[in-house]
């Protein structure tokens, strides 16, 4: 029996370079990466495939028209929404394999009515400067994913 991978949700990415440099990043930890509604860039982007490399082979790659449309997909699942509004830390989760960690638009974030409708599972990477609002999207999946590999024992 093989661990059932983690998976990346992207909600309407607008960015290629981070969409690629996340694809990129699933492709080296077997994770699944859900790109969902409205893109800010086509799939064929220039941008997109030079940040993903030669790696798009490796990478599995799933598109999907709305959130509901995923969540429908994939009724069991367990998510995990990130707001760098949330209470909870991203150590502080409890992350299993196969959980889906879901990232808003780089410039909006998830929606408002989303987190409030599942405050238990937001997370948040902590910031410490006043002046910095955020982290990049593509430095934040990763550093929430690689959290997630390491509490399930798949850094080893």
């Amino acid at each position: 029996m093989t661990t059932p991978p983690f998976h990346i949700v992207l909600i309407e990415p607008e960015i290629p370079p981070n969409t690629g440099n996340i694809a990129r990043l699933c492709g080296a930890t077997g994770t699944i990466l859900h790109l969902v509604g409205k893109l800010g860039f086509s799939i064929d982007d220039r941008q997109l495939k030079r940040a993903g490399l030669d790696y798009w082979d490796a990478i599995d790659v799933r598109r999907w028209d709305s959130l509901e449309q995923l969540q429908q997909a994939m009724p069991g699942g367990r998510w995990w929404y990130t707001s760098k509004k949330a209470a909870r830390s991203h150590v502080e989760a409890d992350f299993l394999p196969g959980d889906l960690l879901v990232f808003g638009k780089e410039t909006e974030g998830l929606p408002e009515a989303l987190l409030a409708e599942h405050a238990e599972r937001c997370i948040r990477i902590p910031i410490f400067s006043p002046i910095v609002r955020s982290l990049n999207l593509s430095t934040a999946a990763g550093i929430i994913l690689y959290e997630a590999l390491r509490q399930t024992g798949r850094l080893s």
